[in-house]
């Protein structure tokens, strides 16, 4: 075991009802509050909770993955605002938005000098402002990591902005605000999440305290996921909100893998939706590693412990195409459908210089990853 650092947000808040408690733990850390916002009724109570509590609001709305023009105007409307502490009430995309908007709001120079890839990717030279945020999806975990990923269409990319003072001063995830989530979202907000506790599981930056996590959050988002998609079931809400945090967590700290490598470019390239990109690519990957680990000689102990959880809520006698198949029944959208005319060369090309693709357990080179889209 060598050496590791581990990092997460100020304080989690877990559990149904905690979000009864956020306009005073928000006015605690200031009380001009920019609300960044998607449509879940919660934010309408939290915005008239915090004016009563004698807070300025200003809402901004978040409408589908942000983007570089989105984000340079919104914050160009906190800027005249002036806000104290920043809170995200949303999925992930609303809470890269705000995570966004409190490290942007201080830094004097343009968006594009912090952007990986395609901007200078240089550290925040000042602090970010305070941010809480709030979940209504269980699927990215964004509410404690430590990066906003901004797509830039004019480099038909997705990319992040990132450093760890960016991880939030408060994540409050309370799982009724995702009771009731519509059912394609939580069929792939839902492989989303459970990718982003296999991939840093299977990680070569793996640790200790991401192994403990992880170990127990594959086995409870897999057979969570699968009630969720037969029936509303709060205890499967619970357990799916849990699953995404401890994802989360785990990523900022062990990394991912290429399902996320992949998405990220398919995502900046075609449009389509991040958490549905990882659900399909997620069995191909799988097995694409499992065959290159074997081939180099590789330990495949964990390796056969992902497969052992899927098999055990899928079936056992080939797990992975036992759960590519229940994918297939759930009705989650088909990669040529999400991508269609995907240039797989392209895209194979362009995630070898993503960080997620450093965490995957053995090299892929350009030739396997195009014969893993095609798969896909």
């Amino acid at each position: 075991m060598g050496p590791f650092a581990f990092r997460t947000a100020g304080r989690i808040l877990f559990g149904r009802g905690m979000a009864a408690q956020a306009a005073g733990e928000i006015a605690a850390l200031g009380t001009r509050v920019l609300l960044v916002r998607g449509g879940h009724g919660f934010a309408d109570v939290l915005a008239g909770d915090l004016t009563a509590a004698g807070c300025a609001v200003l809402q901004i709305r978040g409408r589908g993955e942000p983007d570089l023009p989105t984000l340079e105007d919104a914050l160009a409307q906190a800027h005249a605002f002036g806000p104290t502490v920043v809170v995200a009430v949303g999925g992930g995309s609303v809470i890269d938005l705000g995570k966004a908007l409190a490290a942007l709001v201080p830094a004097p120079g343009p968006v594009l000098d912090h952007l990986e890839v395609v901007g200078k990717g240089l550290p925040l030279v000042a602090a970010p402002l305070p941010f809480v945020a709030l979940p209504t999806t269980a699927g990215t975990g964004a509410e404690v990591t430590k990066n906003a990923v901004i797509g830039v269409p004019d480099h038909a990319r997705k990319v992040s902005l990132r450093d760890d003072r960016m991880l939030p001063d408060l994540a409050l995830v309370d799982p009724a605000l995702t009771d009731d989530c519509p059912r394609a979202v939580t069929l792939a907000s839902g492989l989303d999440a459970v990718t982003q506790v296999i991939e840093p599981y299977l990680s070569a930056k793996a640790n200790p305290m991401t192994d403990a996590l992880c170990a127990a959050a594959i086995p409870r988002g897999l057979a969570a996921l699968a009630r969720l998609m037969q029936a509303e079931d709060a205890g499967a809400r619970d357990d799916m909100a849990l699953v995404s945090m401890c994802g989360g967590i785990a990523l900022a700290n062990a990394g991912l893998g290429a399902v996320h490598g992949l998405a990220g470019v398919i995502g900046g390239r075609y449009g389509a939706a991040h958490g549905a990109i990882c659900g399909r690519l997620l069995v191909p990957v799988l097995r694409t590693n499992a065959a290159a680990m074997r081939a180099a000689g590789m330990d495949m102990a964990r390796m056969a412990q992902v497969q052992g959880w899927i098999g055990a809520v899928f079936g056992a006698d080939d797990p992975l195409a036992r759960f590519q198949g229940w994918i297939d029944v759930q009705g989650l959208p088909r990669m040529a459908d999400m991508a269609p005319g995907l240039a797989a060369a392209e895209v194979a090309q362009a995630s070898a210089a993503s960080s997620s693709m450093k965490g995957n357990p053995v090299p892929l080179d350009a030739e396997t990853l195009v014969q893993l889209l095609e798969s896909a």
